[in-house]
């Protein structure tokens, strides 16, 4: 039988790729650890979200939650220089986190069958 894949997932694979391309579109791509960290945990997040919808172990959820919290603390370690990219990287964070969270919390149950 095939599980039904989370919805979690699919917002934590949108969003991965968000943080992948905002420092372009919200134009912080200086190629600062700002810019670095949201192209490096941009793939991170999409890969791992990715892995959770098509080869679902728990792991990956685990993962995408400690790089929301990285995300979350990413500007203050590494001293962003740009604000817009402070504000969407911890924005991100808490979402990625909240989001992996949900999805461990939400039981994967079987799909029916197609008859």
């Amino acid at each position: 039988m095939r599980e039904r894949q989370r919805w979690q997932d699919w917002v934590n694979l949108i969003l991965g790729a968000w943080l992948f391309f905002s420092p372009w579109i919200l134009q912080y791509a200086t190629g600062g650890p700002g810019t670095w960290n949201s192209y490096i945990f941009g793939i991170g997040v999409a890969l791992f979200a990715a892995l959770a919808l098509f080869v679902p172990r728990r792991w990956e959820e685990w993962t995408n939650f400690a790089i929301g919290i990285w995300l979350i603390i990413s500007p203050f370690v590494l001293r962003f220089e740009s604000r817009t990219a402070v504000w969407n990287v911890i924005i991100l964070g808490l979402a990625v986190s909240l989001f992996a969270l949900w999805a461990m919390s939400t039981p994967r149950t079987s799909a029916p069958r197609p008859a």
